[in-house]
């Protein structure tokens, strides 16, 4: 298993705001619509359901990110159709009454020999997908 995380974000909210805002995934549609064509362009094709984010990819299909896990501290989905597989963590910790922390992690299930060859793209995923989880929050 590999764990790769991204860099923290800054969120102008509560940490009880931003956690309630992941309890019905398909509420951040607006903010997902809302997102500039050039931009929207890098992040891919993503529809969202109430408890779970569907990814379509051209190189494997519909993958399914499903929510396994949501707390105030932490939401987890899970890859279903993936053809490795993986957790996507969204971890929430408040910095003061006003602003809140993210980062996201991701665990896959790869051969240690495979991640040097994988890491870095492994790596820029988990990136965008937490740039993308810091403007829908």
């Amino acid at each position: 298993m590999a764990t790769f995380t991204s860099k923290p974000t800054i969120v102008d909210s509560p940490a009880a705001t931003v956690a309630e805002k992941f309890s019905d995934l398909s509420a951040m549609q607006k903010v997902l619509d809302q997102i500039p064509a050039d931009e929207r362009a890098k992040i891919g094709d993503i529809a969202l359901t109430p408890d779970s984010i569907v990814m379509k990819t051209p190189q494997v299909g519909d993958i399914t990110l499903k929510v396994t896990q949501r707390t105030p501290e932490r939401v987890t989905l899970t890859a279903m159709g993936s053809p490795v597989p993986m957790n996507l963590s969204v971890n929430i910790k408040p910095l003061s009454d006003t602003q809140t922390e993210l980062t996201t992690s991701m665990d896959v299930e790869i051969p240690a020999f495979l991640k040097p060859m994988v890491g870095g793209t492994l790596q820029k995923a988990v990136d965008q997908f937490g740039q993308l989880m810091q403007r829908l929050a």
